[in-house]
């Protein structure tokens, strides 16, 4: 009824490009000067775990849970600001010309 299967159809596979996209974008954090990288794409999936082995050789279990909270919260903050800045960008490229003043 009114091309609403094929509409939603559309949806589903647009939806799934766009998953596909932002799982191409990666963001990085660190945090203690290095030691701990973390990598994550614009899905907010983590994608790296990185130690330097010279700090894991000293380091407290607390500290270690610190840092990684740290660079975790922050990979996952620049994901979520990447993920919305892509997700924008595509929707404009979807929408009708003379629409994309709907973002503004």
């Amino acid at each position: 009824m009114f091309g609403l299967d094929n509409m939603f159809g559309d949806m589903e596979a647009q939806q799934k490009a766009m998953r596909e996209k932002l799982a191409e974008f990666i963001v990085e954090s660190e945090a203690g000067e290095g030691a701990i990288k973390i990598t994550a794409n614009a899905n907010r999936e983590l994608t790296n775990i990185s130690i330097d082995p010279d700090f894991l050789k000293n380091a407290e279990a607390e500290e270690l849970e610190d840092l990684l909270l740290v660079a975790i919260n922050r990979v996952m903050q620049r994901a979520q600001e990447k993920e919305a800045f892509e997700t924008e960008q595509l929707l404009k490229d979807m929408l009708p010309p003379g629409m994309d003043g709907l973002f503004k």
